[in-house]
């Protein structure tokens, strides 16, 4: 059973020298600078009801084992997200000796708002300005020096995605730890009426507190306080004489309110946001510069003129390396795993079970599962992981996400949702655990159902191998139309029937870039080790239920007795109700089980469909297999992204789906004597 996010805190705490956790918004630098210092020597984990991850590392510096906490990517920490609760969290929690916050050279103000505030919670910080390079290139130069001064904090500059500065940054937060570097007192002011406001409710604080939460100053404490944070309030709360300082607390916020006209929690924010941009400005000079093509190419990407035929082009793109290349893996994984691995493990497995049928329902799980398993895995979700970090890198997904950002808030999201839907074309799979790029759990949910509405490259599958192929590609453009319409209805309609909002997209708009080959595949391959690790036993285990079924007869018992109602209901034979059953496992059995079993019905004849069922029938089928319940590894990792309780909740809202448009396309083609 894996540890607990609180476990392994604690095992890094008491295995390591020094425990250093690392800061800064998603596009910064941060996870490439994580992985120079611990290669893939990494564990993941997650709070308890939070599905954005902690990932944690070991590195060692001559003498000294450092355990590194890599907190989610963000741009503040005030627990707003559940990406903010989780850093500051893990910072609270995990109790660091040192705090490297990452900020981007070329956009200084906006990065050491999260500076401010690590520096608020009285943490040992150092400063890695990254992107030095860049900055440099437009024109920007930075006094490194200066800057340290003012924020009372070692400022070491870097290029992480090549490693430079990497090696002076630990030795600058290993002196730091060990005393060995002298820093002056941050000069973080606020307005006379909020220093005189957090000064009072310090004081106050200091007299009727023993102790903090989670050690933090009185200073820091009374900040929060004044913010209106929910979590100290409620913790302040339960203490003795707490209740006298969340009165004060109120007190002096509704004193700064009154005043400017705004919240206490917004107005603090605005100085925050004020003094980082005074300390930019103090420290940094422009030298004009030519425009650069990367400038010139982000402009391509976000105006709306060339942006939007710049997305779909990529999007496609995606799309097609996805199912070309993708299929060409799956079909060698296949021919290779039944040519070389399946006969020898059957007859292992032969040999250690005498009974038959035993040794025949260990197969569909080992020999089966492992090979669903890798049909998905590798083709999909590994070559996902590889095209998503190349956009990552490179920049991309920021203009994507500004280019579609209108457009999703109809659906209650924003523009970074874009991505994980229109991949799940490929896998479902990759792109429901992409969805974790989401700040809120509303908004995850709304995602990961439109995902499952989007058919996979195996649903694709069996509606061209099915309806294409025997009854026309006008009936292949009818279905996508259905599904798109049905994905926009359940959109517009979980928006509006579910409570809350869309949280807004607020983001950098970073420059193109070449991504670095070795932080790609490197990327790529922690990704994907996750989804090893997640998805094999579930889908083995999937697999052992459904030959169980099969094997000792009932799936034929439940045949007959769903047989009546199948056919009334959509009009479809009985022999499609075991191969819809068996869609659960992988949506491309069901065509392979369909012909499989008539074969066996009907004779050889019937590898043509049309020998027993009808272009109607071919067309209501094709559309229930793309919008019913996805495959096991799908609700799988709906269950882990979301619990168990909303994955079964969206697997069934599926299967209404399918059968209700099934039932209604069946009837209307019937009455207008279509097929």
């Amino acid at each position: 059973m894996p540890l607990s996010c609180h476990q392994v805190l604690k095992e890094v705490r008491e295995k390591t020298d020094l425990t250093v956790a690392i800061a800064g918004n998603p596009n910064v630098g941060k996870s490439c600078l994580f992985n120079q210092l611990t290669g893939l020597n990494v564990i993941t984990a997650n709070y308890p009801g939070k599905t954005v991850e902690l990932n944690f590392g070991v590195t060692k510096h001559n003498d000294t084992t450092i355990g590194i906490i890599d907190l989610p990517g963000t741009y503040a920490i005030s627990a707003i997200s559940e990406d903010q609760w989780v850093a500051r969290r893990g910072v609270l929690e995990g109790r660091p000796e040192v705090a490297i916050v990452v900020v981007d050279a070329s956009n200084l103000q906006r990065n050491l708002y999260l500076v401010l505030q690590f520096l608020e919670l009285g943490l040992s910080v150092v400063v890695a300005l990254n992107l030095i390079d860049y900055a440099a290139k437009i024109g920007l130069k930075i006094d490194h020096e200066a800057l340290s001064k003012l924020l009372g904090a070692p400022v070491v500059p870097t290029v992480a995605v090549r490693g430079e500065g990497v090696r002076e940054l630990i030795q600058t937060v290993v002196d730091l730890a060990h005393g060995k570097l002298k820093t002056s007192k941050p000069s973080i002011t606020y307005g006379r009426d909020i220093e005189a406001a957090i000064e009072e409710l310090e004081t106050t604080i200091i007299k009727n507190l023993q102790e903090t939460p989670y050690g933090l100053p009185p200073r820091a404490l009374a900040i929060q306080l004044l913010e209106g944070d929910p979590e100290f309030i409620e913790v302040v709360k339960g203490y003795p004489n707490g209740e006298q300082i969340l009165q004060l607390s109120t007190t002096l916020a509704k004193q700064i309110e009154a005043k400017h006209g705004e919240p206490a929690g917004i107005r603090i924010v605005r100085e925050r946001y004020g003094l980082a941009g005074t300390i930019a400005d103090a420290v940094q000079s422009r030298v004009e510069q030519p425009i650069l093509f990367s400038e010139r190419l982000k402009h391509y990407t976000v105006a709306p003129l060339t942006g939007m035929p710049l997305m779909l082009v990529t999007l496609f793109g995606v799309f097609t390396f996805m199912f070309y290349v993708g299929g060409f893996l799956g079909d060698t994984i296949g021919s290779l795993w039944g040519s070389l691995i399946s006969p020898l493990l059957d007859r292992m497995i032969y040999l250690f079970f005498t009974n038959k049928t035993l040794a025949r329902i260990i197969i569909w799980g080992f020999d089966a599962g492992i090979l669903a398993w890798l049909s998905v895995g590798v083709p999909y979700v590994l070559t996902f992981y590889f095209v998503l970090s190349i956009l990552e890198d490179s920049g991309y997904l920021n203009s994507v996400a500004f280019l579609t950002d209108n457009i999703m808030h109809r659906f209650g999201l924003h523009g970074r949702a874009i991505i994980p839907i229109i991949t799940g074309a490929g896998c479902n799979v990759p792109a429901i655990m992409g969805t974790r790029v989401l700040t809120t759990k509303r908004e995850r949910f709304l995602a990961c159902t439109l995902i499952v509405l989007v058919p996979c490259s195996a649903r694709i599958a069996v509606i061209l191998a099915a309806v294409a192929h025997f009854i026309g590609w006008s009936y292949v453009a009818l279905i996508f139309i259905i599904d798109v319409a049905l994905i926009c209805l359940v959109g517009f309609g979980l928006h509006r029937l579910l409570p809350g909002e869309s949280s807004g997209l607020v983001m950098e708009m970073f420059p193109l870039r070449v991504p670095s080959g070795s932080a790609v595949l490197k990327k790529t391959w922690y990704r994907f080790r996750d989804f090893v690790f997640m998805a094999a036993p579930i889908v083995m285990l999937g697999s052992l239920v459904l030959g169980a079924l099969y094997e000792t007869g009932y799936l034929w018992a439940l045949t007959n007795s769903m047989k009546p109602f199948v056919q009334w209901l959509l009009g479809l034979p009985a022999v499609t109700v075991p191969t819809l059953i068996f869609g659960i496992l992988r949506k491309e059995l069901t065509l392979q089980l369909l012909v499989a079993l008539a074969i066996m019905q009907y004779g050889p004849s019937a590898n043509n469909l049309l020998i027993f069922m009808t272009p109607t029938q071919l067309f209501i089928f094709a559309l229930v297999v793309t919008i019913y319940i996805p495959c096991v590894a799908t609700v799988a990792v709906l269950g882990k992204e979301l619990g168990w309780k909303t994955a079964f909740l969206i697997m069934a809202l599926t299967i209404v789906l399918a059968l209700l448009i099934g039932a209604v396309a069946y009837r209307l083609i019937s009455f207008l004597g279509i097929g």
